[in-house]
């Protein structure tokens, strides 16, 4: 081989003694073929796959930019060097005797070379990254390789004159180029980076996700293999229950008792212990599900990333064992004086490139992780939406939706954080295994007590872990604070904030003696190496006289140990987060593994002559439950309109969810012949513009669209609104009244043009002229639907004459049906029903009603008429009020320095200067601790041919061992202090922000999505909590290593300080240039994640309607373009990461290089020790740069959590509850109400929406306020309670100005029973009496009057009966008598009634009247009505228009004066006092 290589370049090839002389060199020959080809055989083997973008790319080419040009001209430049050498060798060959092949050969080589890069660089413009990595690898090897002729031609050109000079000057200008080349590939051409330094990022300005790292690939090929994966797991948990039944021989297990157990705070009344134990004890249905499928399904979905990153890390940890080499034959060099010169740089070298590519690989390794974290939580989220949109009733049940987000955020999110260093798992072990194998080589079995340490180290650390995970601080943050109205309104705040205060008690103990048994596993890790070393040490010194400790042993043992330490740290940690992901493994597969809505017994069979039709349909809402409706057989014609009646609980709506397919199906099936639209009872309105909840993702027909509106009555309220149908919707509809939002309800499925609608009284919640309206023109023989099947719910008796069939409910069973002549002929229980209702209804219908057409002056909140009048008066601007949510402030730019100083107070700032100054003591010892290993190490050299002192190896190994201990005493210290300090802030910020925000004014919570103030609560609570007090320890800890270390090297090698100025200066500007972009991909991340989790919320609770529409799958991919813009920045937050790691690790690897050359450098001035201590330190370095720039820039993202909680502190806080002026003790005893002169608005700049009002009110008398739309009849209420404060004038109750005095004193005096019920997640007894004020009797002596009392008494809980979330599990009916229930009990003297009977029907409602009549007899009344019929019987009307009083007078006067209330009554058909009495 050599013989051929040699006659190929005509000299010598190889030959050793060229190396064994002080000017050592490599001959030529090795140096034109070896040093040459290995670059261009990398590059050729590569860079073939770098040609494909063109090939199969239709993409367009990205433009030309100017670092592209550079790329090409430089490249254009080397080639034409190649092309002269060539030439040359030409020109040469004829002049004299035939050249070396090896001339001809090269320079062709890179010609080729040249054009493949030149083709390359074109390549890479079909590509979003355009800098190719081979690339810069080939640059790289090949100015590696060229050093070694670079500095041989150098050196042979000062030696003597240069005897080929044309080659010469091309190989440095060749050299040159490609050096130009590697800096620019360094370049980027638009890197996020680059603009996040000059201007704060846009999520518009960052790389879009290529195809296959999209959610949706990704989910694609998760959900193939999850349904095998879920198949076999159900198979097994099959088997599971089959021989548990055996074993039991009990057929029958189970008490079906749904366990909703919801995470709002309400729950967490005194729930007896007994119920924790039966949770886990009993055989419930909760109790198995198909286990340990997902992390295999999760493995076989990432495996390609699996193994590529495997690859990386054991290159990695194979290079991490080569540097304590080198540095054993670095300190050799430096302790021997006949080694030559070019040995120790060559050490150098090596540690460098070791260290260089150490991190490339390493960064590769991290970067594979974190993709694969994001894509595992990405496919998570998606599997845990898609199941939210097929899950059954039953399964939906068991878990709120608070808790199927916390599916999303907190365990997707442990998944996320699992992935990234699931590697630790076999990487650990194999990095200690080969520690200590080469450790053993060092200090032979004396290494086993350092071993001993560690083992006895584990066991301990496995019992603080399990110890920690008896305490692990729960996730679940009881704070889906529903903040409502009704807290206000009844003044329960104190209540709330008691509970809440109670749960973080319990949470703050939890978590600090959390962080105390941290802080003794921290200690002991520290001290770990140290004691390691000592035992080491002691043992091998006191084992053998001639065992002698020298520099080469002793440091090359401690950077093994050092190697040791990252690898033990790691595993426990890992091990831990294990445990978690285990939790969060269970609970994903438990919801993923549940039962899918099951719509088997919904046919879609064609039948001549029938849309719907039951037959013998049973269904219940769950598996075992009772049957909601039963034996239904119906038959419904294509085209006709049905209406359903029948009392409160009567199965009406349970009707309408069978044919949905929502409830569990028990016998018999339902037939549908079409599509379905489906309005229900309480309108699910989206966050989004007016259209695009009409449209819901159809294609916009304008015609169609208009007819619509129109026919909808949504006309004026489009004038009214400020955007139009552009108008911005918030959260739950907010800024609609009840009514808006049944129309644009209404209207959205009128649009779909469906071929069945399923109506479920959408006529309650709007005036009754309005609901005539809409009947008329929508519902009716004459309206928009008339030739489609309509199925109608209804309360309203006017409209059942005009049905074509009608359906009685009884009980959840079809008492009658037929039409209504029929019925009425049949004189069964409709007959009785409509003789006892239908009367006053009777004439209505008759009399054709006037002026129906242009009063439609429809319901319209006050939040929008108001914003509509400002936005008049500045058309310009975009409309004001348009957007009602405003977007979520992403705070920009540098963390203002006094966030930290505020977190500091709240820490104690005593608490926080002795926690620095233990982490200062604990560094002075570490430096110590060094020093005098050094100078023990030295001693070798001094006693070299004597034998070593006795008590001189004692006081070694004593003030070593002290000085070891006394570093983890400092520790220990540092970490409890701050461990209490760390609580204290925790305590402080959370009742800061809890308070304030209870105490914030109702328009904030209009104006706020729910799901930002829980993030608050959630999210950033629990960085305060957690990460910052450890981001804050782990930045302190890096800062002194790095000081430390410095100083070290400094000491040894004072030249080295020259170096410092230089890297630090490169190193502050990495990092200001880094950190501004982190840090606002961060705040990215957080501000593109809410709307996911928002959205989620949404379709949750929007579910019935999105199914019976068919827009699941439109849903599931608005959640992935959701998911891949949050993707997007996290994504490129990580690649940032990675830019930053490999320049951080370029300068560690700097350090290690000028540490070990001025090493070289001063070699005979040095002692081995200090060498050692200095080289090995800087091996230290690299990671230590690295966490020190990492833990400033979490700090900072972190420390935005103090911001933002901060944020919600400054909130506007409404009136002080409780001021110096208390009223009188039993106040108000009388309820008179006098109103002087009353004006409000809604926020300073808009109008007034009560222009002056005046009026009294006397004891006991019972006034019914009426109005049309937007005439301030809420906001009459809302000024009561002083929701609003006044703009002007006074109101007085009993002689005390209410505005004098605190608003708990008022609330708690009055009782309102709302317009909408709001029940929350818990007891039925809590939702009635929060602070357990009232006996039992009392409770049920409520409930009799409310009519509720049979219910309750039938329910197996009884009062304990679980309400769940929103009240979803009582029909609104029920939640409307519970609301009254709650006002009996309350027993004010002043009652307000909202609009209280609208979504009951008439039967219930004229119960309500009565008791109402009876029990608040001695009750100052103030009744806000639509339905005329229920004030008629007070003693006065008010009439309000624009926010004035028109008339006030009794009912019989004002219809004898013709006036505003006469004509309303005349619309509601009603003539005289008389017909309305029932």
């Amino acid at each position: 081989m050599s013989a051929a290589l040699e006659e190929f370049c005509g000299s010598v090839f190889w030959n050793a003694s060229y190396l064994t002389r002080p000017d050592a060199d490599l001959p030529v020959c090795f140096q034109q073929t070896v040093l040459v080809w290995v670059p261009l055989g990398f590059f050729w083997i590569l860079a073939p796959w770098q040609l494909l973008p063109m090939c199969k790319s239709r993409a367009k080419k990205s433009s030309v930019t100017k670092l592209y040009i550079i790329k090409q001209v430089l490249a254009t430049l080397l080639m034409l060097t190649a092309v002269a050498e060539l030439a040359l060798a030409f020109v040469e060959d004829t002049e004299q005797a035939p050249l070396p092949a090896v001339q001809y050969t090269n320079p062709s080589l890179y010609i080729a070379t040249w054009l493949l890069v030149l083709l390359i660089h074109d390549a890479r413009r079909f590509c979003l990254r355009r800098d190719s990595g081979i690339l810069f690898c080939f640059w790289t090897l090949s100015l590696l390789c060229g050093i070694l002729p670079f500095q041989s031609l150098l050196r042979r050109a000062l030696q003597a004159p240069i005897s080929d000079v044309p080659r010469f000057v091309l190989f440095f200008i060749s050299y040159g180029l490609q050096l130009l080349l590697f800096l620019v590939s360094g370049f980027s051409d638009d890197s996020p980076t680059g603009i996040g330094y000059r201007k704060p990022l846009e999520i518009e300005d960052i790389w879009e996700l290529k195809g296959k790292d999209k959610t949706q690939a990704i989910y694609a090929v998760l959900e193939k293999n999850m349904k095998t994966a879920v198949r076999k797991a159900q198979a097994e948990l099959e088997k599971r229950k089959r021989k548990k039944r055996r074993r039991e021989g009990d057929p029958d297990h189970g008490n079906n008792v749904s366990k909703a157990q919801s995470q709002d705070i309400l729950v967490l009344e005194k729930q007896p212990k007994r119920k924790k134990k039966g949770d886990k004890g009993d055989s419930g249905p909760r109790k198995d599900f198909p286990r340990g499928w997902l992390v295999k399904t999760l493995c076989k979905t990432f495996w390609k990333n699996l193994l590529l990153s495997v690859a990386f890390k054991l290159v990695h940890d194979a290079l991490v064992f080569v540097s304590p080499q080198l540095l054993k034959l670095l300190i050799a060099f430096v302790s021997d004086e006949e080694s030559f010169a070019w040995q120790g740089y060559l050490y150098a070298i090596l540690l460098f490139l070791t260290a260089l590519i150490q991190s490339l690989c390493l960064q590769q390794y991290f970067s594979l992780c974190f993709q694969l974290g994001i894509n595992v939580r990405a496919s998570l989220i998606a599997a845990i939406y898609k199941k939210a949109l097929t899950m059954s009733s039953a399964t939906r049940k068991e878990s709120t939706v608070g808790e199927t987000v916390n599916l999303m955020s907190a365990d997707a999110q442990r998944f996320m954080d699992t992935a990234n260093f699931v590697h630790q798992l076999w990487s650990s072990p194999l990095q200690i295994i080969l520690s200590i194998v080469f450790l053993w080589r060092e200090l032979g079995p004396s290494v086993l007590a350092g071993i001993a340490v560690i083992v006895l180290l584990i066991p301990i650390n496995g019992l603080l872990v399990a110890k920690a995970k008896t305490i692990q601080v729960s996730g679940q943050h009881p704070l889906t604070l529903l903040i409502s109205q009704i807290l206000k309104l009844f003044a329960w705040e104190p209540s709330f904030e008691k509970r809440v205060n109670e749960v973080r008690a319990r949470e703050l103990k939890d978590l600090v003696n959390f962080s105390y048994l941290q802080s003794v596993s921290i200690f002991l890790f520290t001290c770990a190496p140290l004691l390691v070393s000592l035992a080491s040490f002691a043992v091998y010194v006191l084992v053998d006289e001639n065992n002698i400790l020298d520099a080469q042993k002793a440091f090359t043992a401690i950077s093994l140990f050092n190697v040791l330490r990252f690898p033990m740290a790691m595993l426990p940690l890992v091990l831990s987060s294990l445990v978690q992901t285990n939790v969060s493994t269970a609970r994903l597969e438990r919801y993923l593994g549940r039962e899918d809505l099951d719509t088997s017994a919904i046919h879609h069979n064609p039948i001549a002559g029938s849309a719907v039709r039951f037959s013998e349909a049973t269904f219940a809402w769950e598996q075992d439950g009772n049957a909601a409706i039963r034996d239904v057989t119906l038959d419904i014609a294509p085209g006709s309109l049905v209406a359903v009646v029948g009392a409160v609980g009567s199965g009406k709506s349970s009707l309408v969810s069978a044919m949905l397919g929502e409830m569990e199906n028990i016998k018999g099936h339902i037939n549908i012949q079409g599509s379905l639209a489906y309005v229900p009872q309480q309108p699910w309105i989206q966050n989004a513009t007016l259209k695009d909840n009409i449209l819901f993702g159809s294609e916009l027909d304008e015609a169609r669209y208009q007819q619509v509106i129109e026919a909808c009555a949504l006309l004026p309220d489009l004038e009214l609104l400020p955007a139009g149908d552009q108008t911005e919707i918030g959260e739950k509809g907010i800024n609609l009244s009840g009514g808006q939002k049944q129309r644009v309800s209404l209207a959205r499925a009128l649009y779909s043009n469906a071929d069945i609608y399923v109506l479920d009284d959408p006529l309650s919640a709007v005036d009754a002229h309005v609901g005539k309206y809409l009947f008329e023109h929508v519902l009716g023989p004459k309206g928009l639907l008339q030739k489609k099947t309509r199925i109608l719910v209804t309360h309203s008796i006017s409209f059942l004459p005009q049905v074509d069939n009608i359906v009685v409910l009884v009980a959840g069973a079809v008492s009658e049906h037929g039409s209504y002549s029929t019925l009425l002929a049949n004189r069964g229980a409709f007959a009785q029903f409509l003789n006892l209702y239908g009367s006053q209804e009777e004439d209505a219908s008759e009399r054709n009603t006037t002026g129906t057409g242009n009063t439609t002056g429809l319901h319209l909140s006050k939040s929008s008429t108001n914003s509509w009048k400002k936005a008049q008066e500045e058309p310009p601007k975009k409309l004001k009020g348009q957007q009602l949510i405003e977007k979520e402030a992403v705070e920009t730019g540098k963390v203002k320095f006094s966030m930290y100083l505020r977190y500091l107070h709240a820490v104690g700032l005593w608490y926080s200067f002795w926690v620095a100054m233990g982490y200062v003591g604990q560094y002075v010892a570490f430096v110590g601790t060094n020093l005098w290993l050094s100078a023990w190490t030295d001693d070798a050299q001094h006693y070299l041919n004597q034998t070593y002192p006795t008590e001189q190896r004692d006081l070694r190994i004593g003030v070593f061992g002290a000085l070891g201990v006394s570093q983890a005493l400092f520790l220990l210290f540092a970490i409890i202090l701050s461990a209490r300090g760390a609580m204290r802030a925790s305590r402080v910020m959370h009742q800061q922000l809890l308070s304030n925000i209870l105490r914030a004014p109702m328009s904030f919570f209009d104006t706020t999505p729910t799901g930002r103030i829980v993030n608050r609560f959630a999210k950033d609570i629990f960085t305060i909590d957690e990460t910052i007090p450890m981001s804050f320890r782990s930045w302190l800890s890096c800062f002194m290593a790095i000081i430390s270390t410095l100083l070290m090297i400094s000491l040894a090698t004072p030249f080295f300080a020259l170096v410092i100025i230089p890297l630090s200066i490169f190193y502050y500007f990495v990092l200001r240039f880094y950190v501004s972009t982190s840090r606002q991909l961060r705040r990215l991340d957080s501000v593109t994640r809410s709307p996911i989790y928002s959205h989620f919320g949404e379709t949750v609770s929007g579910l019935s309607v999105i199914r019976a529409f068919g827009h699941q799958e439109r849903f599931l991919q608005q959640n992935e373009s959701t998911m891949d813009i949050n993707q997007k920045s996290v994504y490129s937050w990580i690649v940032s990461n990675r830019w930053l790691a490999i320049r951080l690790e370029f300068v560690g690897s700097l350090v290690v290089f000028f540490s070990a050359l001025l090493a070289v450098i001063s070699k005979g001035t040095l002692e081995g020790g200090i060498v050692g201590l200095s080289v090995s330190s800087a091996l230290n370095v690299t990671q230590t740069l690295n966490w020190l720039v990492r833990t400033s820039s979490e700090l900072e993202t972190n420390i935005v959590a103090v911001e933002r909680v901060h944020e919600y502190t400054k909130v506007k806080k409404e009136a002080p509850w409780v001021t110096e002026k208390r009223p009188p003790h039993g106040w108000p005893s009388k309820g008179e109400i006098q109103f002087v002169d009353y004006k409000v608005r809604y926020r300073p700049e808009l109008e007034l929406v009560l222009q002056g009002i005046t009026c009294n009110i006397g004891s006991t008398e019972k006034v019914g306020v009426v109005g049309r739309t937007g005439a301030g009849k809420s906001s009459l209420t809302n000024c009561l309670f002083r929701v609003l404060e006044a703009a002007g004038g006074t109101i007085i109750i009993d002689e005390v100005d209410i505005a004098t005095i605190g608003l708990h004193d008022l609330r708690k005096n009055l009782t309102i029973i709302p317009q909408d019920p709001v029940l929350f997640s818990g007891t039925l007894r809590m939702n009635l009496d929060p602070f357990d004020q009232y006996t039992d009797e009392e409770v049920w002596k409520a409930l009799e009057l409310a009519h509720l009392k049979t219910y309750v008494q039938d329910l197996p809980e009884g009062l304990l009966h679980l309400v769940s979330e929103a009240g979803e599990n009582l029909s609104v009916g029920q939640r409307q008598l519970v609301c009254l229930a709650r006002a009996l009990l309350r027993k004010a003297k002043i009652l307000i009634l909202d609009e209280a009977t609208a979504a009951v029907d008439l039967e219930t409602d004229h119960l309500i009247q009565t008791t109402i009549r009876s029990e608040f007899a001695d009750c100052t009344v103030l009744t806000i009505a639509h339905r005329l019929h229920t004030i008629m019987d007070s003693n006065r009307v008010m009439v309000l228009q624009a926010g004035r009083i028109v008339e006030y007078d009794s009912p019989e006067e004002l219809l004898k004066k013709h006036g505003a209330f006469s004509a309303m009554a005349k619309d509601a058909g009603i003539t005289n006092i008389e017909s309305t009495v029932l």
